[in-house]
């Protein structure tokens, strides 16, 4: 792939780095503050505008991509997404939350959560899997959501996955730092700077920065190399979860499964809702597709052959950790390394830290580049200044979009605490994998210029009585999770909304290649269980969701929407 990438007739090559205004703000809107002013006085016909106008595959394929000026290099195949796959999720978090959540609301039952969350990652994967393959571009979600349900829902959804992803490189950065001194057996603190500044910022965090700062380095140099380090250690990290679960059920007894549901079904599904979190980052496989050679057929391998895995993995971990030891002597913070110890294994705890390194260093290292391609797609489409859409013509990669997302993560890692960063969980995840089932039915069932008004709200109607139906269940199940009479009512209506769709509306449209099982009943399914978990999670979450959005809702009014409106309707730009 050269570094013209087939289209330098179009695209005058210019010099990677600039600094220009036109690179930074080259919309009609920011020329000078009058045009400005035009631009802020025409916002509501604007807002319609983007808030009814969709993009569409050819538009996120092709002529998006010419804002990056060069093309990322196709070097990946289904083997390397696979190894992404272990890599982007296999972190600190099954070494972790399985403790913490066996010990304070599952018990042993903690393998049911690990199924429950597993079976509802696996319908989102499935989502993504069919959007990846029909739409292969870095975008991911925001590319998908984009051509199915338009600007507005795109950037809402996708800048809430990405100021998450931001916070969460951070968070794993800090909890690197910890394991790295538990690995030299020094206290916990003796490696961060102490301040006098506000409790839960006074300590400061170099190593996280550093952490940081080398992943990034590493994802801008090239993708292959990534690919290749991020194999070695997620093989270094699968030989630790090995000795892990053989260890453990060398060691298990079976009446420390007894009582199995200590804290009742309401137990697994709360602890559903935070385990779901260590199967997070399996949609940066889907963020790769530019640059895998053969998307239509190593995207669904990798997608589906790593999450098949790592469910039985994560599934095998949790049972072990349940047979060593009784849930009320499980240590919520060093589960893995208290059991061992307890069995006699008190060396193991050094292969288990050494594993959640491992495991955390991969994760910063495919969210280094999963995270940057996001970016760049983002800003392709305006959203933010295009400056960082553009890909580095020698290393394929983008350098500007993955400095943007590392500074960001790299500052808060070094001042806030991980107790600050963990109050930050949110449902974000949870919302857009909600989304993107949406968009799913969307796709199947909604065709611009073909589908009739009446199917258009009929499809409208069956899908907010399905999502209305499961949000009603969730909120029964937290008000009342003894009772069963409210799902004598929620239930039967998410059955007849899914059921509506099935009998009264045909399928507009048919996957070319490989397309999602079972619709709509799967993609109904996930939109079920995504909002069933998030109404398992705490109300500092959407709090925080509620902030977040509010605040992405004011930069989308004073920039996103003019820049993304000059963009569709300039006849020299790729959307119009």
């Amino acid at each position: 792939m050269g570094s013209a990438s087939g289209w330098s007739d179009e695209v005058p090559q210019k010099a990677y780095w600039r600094w220009s205004k036109q690179d930074f703000f080259p919309e009609e809107s920011f020329q000078n503050w009058g045009t400005y002013r035009d631009a802020l006085s025409q916002a509501h016909l604007r807002f319609v505008d983007r808030l009814l106008s969709r993009s569409d595959d050819a538009n996120e394929v092709v002529e998006l991509r010419k804002q990056s000026e060069n093309d990322m290099k196709r070097c990946l195949n289904w083997w390397d997404l696979i190894w992404f796959g272990f890599g982007s999720v296999i972190g600190a978090g099954i070494f972790v939350l399985t403790g913490q959540e066996a010990h304070s609301h599952a018990g042993p039952a903690i393998v049911l959560s690990y199924v429950a969350s597993g079976l509802s990652a696996m319908l989102s994967v499935f989502c993504y899997t069919e959007f990846a393959i029909e739409i292969p571009v870095a975008g991911g979600s925001f590319a998908y959501l984009r051509v199915e349900l338009g600007d507005f829902a795109a950037f809402i959804t996708a800048g809430n996955i990405l100021l998450e992803s931001i916070i969460g490189s951070a968070a794993v950065a800090r909890a690197w730092t910890s394991y790295f001194t538990s690995l030299l057996n020094r206290p916990s603190n003796s490696l961060r700077i102490h301040t006098n500044l506000r409790e839960g910022y006074n300590l400061l965090d170099p190593i996280a920065v550093a952490v940081l700062a080398i992943a990034s380095s590493i994802a801008m140099a090239s993708t292959r190399k990534t690919s290749l380090l991020n194999w070695i250690a997620s093989a270094v990290n699968t030989v630790v979860i090995l000795f892990v679960i053989i260890a453990g059920f060398a060691h298990a007894e079976t009446a420390n499964l007894k009582p199995f549901l200590p804290f009742g079904a309401k137990g697994v599904f709360q602890a559903a809702a935070i385990v779901y979190f260590a199967y997070g980052g399996f949609d940066s496989i889907a963020t790769m597709a530019e640059e895998t050679k053969n998307p239509s057929r190593d995207i669904p391998l990798g997608l589906l052959g790593s999450m098949s895995i790592i469910t039985v993995i994560y599934c095998l971990m949790a049972l072990s950790l349940s047979m060593m030891q009784k849930y009320t002597d499980i240590d919520p913070d060093a589960a893995y390394s208290i059991a061992f110890q307890s069995v006699g294994m008190k060396w193991a705890k050094y292969l288990v830290a050494v594993g959640a390194l491992k495991g955390m260093t991969t994760v910063l290292l495919v969210g280094a580049l999963s995270q940057a391609r996001y970016t760049a797609h983002i800003a392709r489409a305006h959203m933010i200044p295009p400056w960082f859409a553009l890909v580095h013509p020698k290393t394929g990669t983008p350098i500007n979009a993955t400095l943007l997302i590392t500074i960001c993560s790299a500052f808060i890692a070094l001042f806030s605490s991980l107790k600050v960063l963990a109050s930050l969980l949110s449902v974000s995840t949870l919302f857009i994998f909600m989304m993107m089932a949406v968009a799913l039915l969307v796709r199947r069932y909604y065709v611009r210029g073909i589908t009739p008004r009446a199917s258009l709200l009929k499809l409208v109607g069956l899908l907010l009585l399905i999502i209305a139906s499961s949000m009603a269940t969730s909120a029964y199940w937290g008000m009342s999770p003894n009772g069963w009479i409210g799902y004598t009512v929620t239930v039967p209506l998410w059955f007849l909304g899914t059921l509506g769709i099935s009998v009264a509306l045909p399928q507009q449209r048919t996957p070319k290649v490989w397309g999602v099982p079972l619709v709509p009943w799967l993609p109904s399914l996930s939109i079920a269980t995504n909002l069933f978990l998030m109404g398992s999670l705490g109300a500092d979450a959407f709090i925080r969701f509620g902030v977040c959005t509010v605040v992405m809702l004011v930069y989308y009014l004073f920039f996103g929407l003019h820049a993304t409106y000059d963009m569709a309707h300039d006849p020299k730009m790729p959307e119009s």
